[in-house]
């Protein structure tokens, strides 16, 4: 019985070891291609690997223009939104997790709503609407549509963080004289900080990354750093250039979201939900 249990549990554990290493070649061929064409400068059919490597196609992708004013135009972009975003959001998320009013868990999940329907169609119909508004193919238009998207990450990511700070620390602050704006300054936000700089260290990752809402709302005038890499690559400019762009916006993602991981841990959206 026992034997025969043991037989089942490893023929489980062969499983879950297929389908890990499936998984994973999956994630990653597509990485490994893309980064190999980023270092290639000889590669064709039918060689299997690259006949000649090189850095000649970095030099000639930072020598282009295009790609610093996209660059540039990203960076002021994503630092709007994310300002914006922590300005609206902070106070919400700060009020959602202390107070209690009529309506709150109802407007609390209603910041899910964006996230809860395809999001390209979402986008045309407020891309109607912001026609009529004169904001296609504007800074502000691309800012606007962009800043729907961070809700989520800024709202319920600072309200664990609220959550979780001591309410002792505050009540023996309060008890020794310090009014309400002190205890927040000098005991709740630094205990709150960490996770609330996680939440906005992945709302700018998040922008910076966004193309869907850059594309519709911002063609042809805006053109950020992701919006510029599909178009080398869907204009079948030169390959190398599309891959080097994709690895540059790759590295500063990845090292974010492990410094974000780190701060912010795998309970931070669990002690949201049961806000």
């Amino acid at each position: 019985m026992s034997a025969g249990g043991s037989r089942i549990t490893l023929r489980f554990d062969w499983v879950g070891l297929v389908f890990a290493c499936l998984l994973t070649l999956l994630i990653a061929l597509p990485l490994i291609v893309v980064g190999t064409w980023a270092f290639t400068e000889i590669w064709r059919y039918p060689s299997v690997i690259p006949q000649q490597f090189g850095l000649r196609f970095w030099g000639q992708t930072l020598a282009r223009p295009d790609v610093w004013d996209a660059l540039f135009l990203s960076l002021r972009l994503t630092t709007t939104v994310t300002f914006l975003s922590a300005v609206i959001c902070l106070p919400a998320a700060y009020a959602f997790a202390r107070l209690r009013f009529p309506g709150r868990n109802i407007l609390f999940l209603s910041f899910l709503a964006s996230h809860a329907f395809p999001k390209f169609g979402l986008l045309v119909a407020i891309a109607g609407i912001f026609l009529q508004l004169g904001l296609i193919s504007t800074f502000w238009g691309v800012v606007l549509i962009q800043l729907v998207g961070t809700l989520m990450l800024m709202i319920w990511i600072p309200v664990a963080a609220f959550q979780n700070v001591d309410r002792r620390m505050e009540e023996a602050a309060r008890d020794a004289g310090a009014a309400p704006l002190r205890v927040f300054w000098s005991i709740t936000l630094p205990q709150a900080a960490p996770t609330i700089s996680a939440a906005l260290l992945l709302t700018f990752v998040g922008t910076f990354y966004e193309t869907e809402g850059a594309w519709l709302i911002g063609a042809p005038g805006i053109r950020t750093m992701p919006v510029l890499m599909i178009s080398f690559i869907n204009n079948q400019i030169v390959v190398q250039y599309g891959a080097v762009l994709s690895v540059m916006l790759w590295v500063p993602s990845f090292i974010a979201l492990m410094f974000a991981r780190r701060v912010i841990g795998t309970g931070a959206f669990a002690r949201g939900f049961g806000a």
